[in-house]
């Protein structure tokens, strides 16, 4: 049984005033915990349904164990469906970008994006086409919300987010910044190189005008049909997609 401060603690990490206060986000689905698991992330509790307990590989004694019911994990979960299976992990310590990094590889750049499902799509993304990084500004939906988090599968593990004063970035970098705006060149003569940043915007609004200065490659995705735009989380497949073929 999980006690009352057990289950107050849980339930407010569903904020991101908590999250942050705390040092801790949570995680759900018996994959995307293992994924952790397995990562460099921190693991600190995990909480569990009986029929789930042989679905967990072998644990640091350091994490801590608690098998509840399902009153309780429909009380802790976010979700409206809980998966089985909870775990809380630890936030890292946050990094500043490195731009040398930038060199040699593409990574996104974020501005703006709002959506928590957006963000965590678009981080399962760039996992699956290999980007190892995603560079947001600070008006970006934080990564540690739980949709977010959920959204990503997994991914989120294996990918570097960072949250950083975009413009001033920008100025300092040496690779080439693509920008995702509707009057670019068509992203099938572009030229992508072995390297660059690719900048996605707000959901609403696009990539605000000071980011905007600052691209050297604008690109767009030829429209076909009649709708007015694509899901920013769509248009990041797209363009690694693109950048991948051209490898």
């Amino acid at each position: 049984m999980l006690s009352k401060s057990q289950i107050g603690f849980i339930k407010s990490l569903h904020q991101k005033k908590y999250r942050k206060e705390n040092g801790i986000f949570i995680i759900e689905g018996i994959k995307s915990i293992v994924e952790f698991i397995e990562s460099s992330y921190q693991i600190h509790s995990i909480y569990y349904l009986a029929q789930y307990q042989s679905l967990l590989p072998n644990l640091p004694a350091n994490i801590k164990l608690f098998e509840v019911n399902n009153a309780e994990l429909d009380k802790i979960s976010t979700l409206q469906t809980p998966q089985g299976v909870l775990a809380l992990v630890h936030i890292p310590k946050s990094r500043s970008l490195d731009v040398s990094s930038l060199k040699g590889s593409f990574s996104l750049m974020l501005d703006g994006v709002q959506d928590p499902g957006n963000l965590g799509t678009i981080i399962r993304t760039a996992d699956w086409f290999g980007f190892k990084q995603i560079i947001c500004s600070n008006n970006t939906v934080e990564i540690y919300n739980p949709k977010t988090v959920q959204a990503t599968m997994g991914s989120l593990s294996r990918v570097n987010v960072y949250y950083e004063e975009l413009p001033t970035l920008l100025k300092d970098i040496k690779v080439p910044v693509f920008g995702a705006v509707f009057n670019g060149t068509s992203m099938y003569e572009t030229k992508w190189g072995k390297e660059g940043v690719v900048i996605l915007g707000n959901e609403g609004q696009g990539i605000s005008p000071e980011i905007i200065n600052l691209i050297t490659n604008p690109v767009t995705i030829p429209r076909v049909g009649g709708a007015e735009s694509l899901n920013v989380a769509i248009s990041a497949a797209i363009l690694c997609a693109d950048i991948c073929r051209n490898f």
